[in-house]
């Protein structure tokens, strides 16, 4: 690893070895220590949040047509950020259940996104 010799005495870099993240530190001896910071696949997702009832608001965009403006459906929907959780710097916690939430259609799509 080449940028390991331009590592700063008393410094650190992180890295990404073999699908890991790792954190690479150079202390005032230099001497080099590796520490893996992702031990499970949770810890790639700092943020994520879920809109329970995806199709409920289209995305309608205006388009000019000829003389005049038309309001006209995009194709796609608005995902509402309904409910989250994310890590901060002062809590590294991340919730991965959602709070209790009524679906009241027989048939809806869920959208997660992280």
């Amino acid at each position: 690893m080449n940028f390991i010799d331009g590592l700063k005495k008393n410094s650190s870099k992180i890295i990404v070895e073999n699908g890991q993240i790792v954190k690479i530190s150079k202390d005032k001896e230099s001497n080099i220590t590796k520490n893996q910071i992702t031990k499970k696949w949770t810890d790639w997702i700092d943020y994520w949040s879920v809109d329970f009832d995806f199709e409920n608001k289209q995305e309608i965009i205006t388009v000019k047509e000829e003389n005049e403006f038309v309001e006209k459906w995009a194709g796609d929907y608005i995902f509402e950020n309904e409910w989250q959780s994310f890590r901060t710097k002062q809590n590294a916690d991340l919730e991965r259940k959602t709070a209790p939430q009524k679906i009241n259609k027989n048939k809806t799509k869920i959208a997660i996104k992280y």
